[in-house]
């Protein structure tokens, strides 16, 4: 499913015209955000498959260039729902502006959308979610995230300070709202921080 899934959404839609979108390492996108290398795509899609299941919903933070907030909203089908969300403008609109390049049943039938917002809050809004990735580097768990997720939910996440060796993380909550903690490998990405900051960095 995960193979079928990237191969139906082409990364090139989502990557910027000076960027090699089908290098394994992550490309830039502007306003110092990078869509991800495809192997941590595919690791994360692969980790959180039985989340993506028809029906379930779904929260990507840091959404970027919307390459995977469309690709779980293919695996989750036309009675699943899937937010994009990122606090800079100009991402938000890139990502509507890519995924109506080939998938733009997605968006008007209300099954992906994408909106402007401090991710590291979450989304009251269609809270709890099935299943939440986060696509940059928060200094902690942010807490609003985890509450968030719905029972049986899983998240996957890095965690750790810019510059420097991160860790993944799953963080799961059983159906009893327990949640637990599991660090699956070693990473870097781009921090997961402050509008200002970001724009600024």
């Amino acid at each position: 499913a995960v193979v079928s899934t990237q191969s139906t959404g082409d990364r090139k839609d989502f990557c910027t015209a000076t960027s090699d979108p089908y290098r394994d390492s992550p490309q830039p996108i502007g306003s110092n955000a990078t869509i991800s290398a495809p192997h941590m795509h595919a690791y994360a899609l692969e980790n959180l498959k039985e989340h993506l299941q028809p029906g379930d919903k779904v929260l990507d933070v840091g959404c970027g260039s919307g390459y995977l907030a469309a690709c779980m909203a293919i695996m989750v089908g036309e009675a699943g729902r899937v937010v994009g969300i990122d606090h800079i403008p100009i991402l938000v609109e890139m990502s509507t502006t890519n995924t109506r390049r080939h998938h733009s049943d997605l968006l008007d039938s209300g099954r992906l959308s994408f909106v402007e917002g401090d991710g590291r809050e979450g989304y009251p809004a269609d809270a709890p979610f099935d299943c939440i990735h986060v696509g940059a580097a928060a200094l902690d768990i942010p807490k609003p995230l985890v509450d968030q997720l719905a029972p049986g939910g899983r998240m996957v996440l890095p965690v750790g300070a810019p510059n420097c060796t991160q860790k993944f993380f799953q963080i799961d909550r059983s159906g009893d709202g327990r949640v637990s903690k599991k660090n699956l490998m070693s990473v870097q990405y781009v921090p997961l921080t402050d509008k200002d900051k970001q724009v600024l960095r």
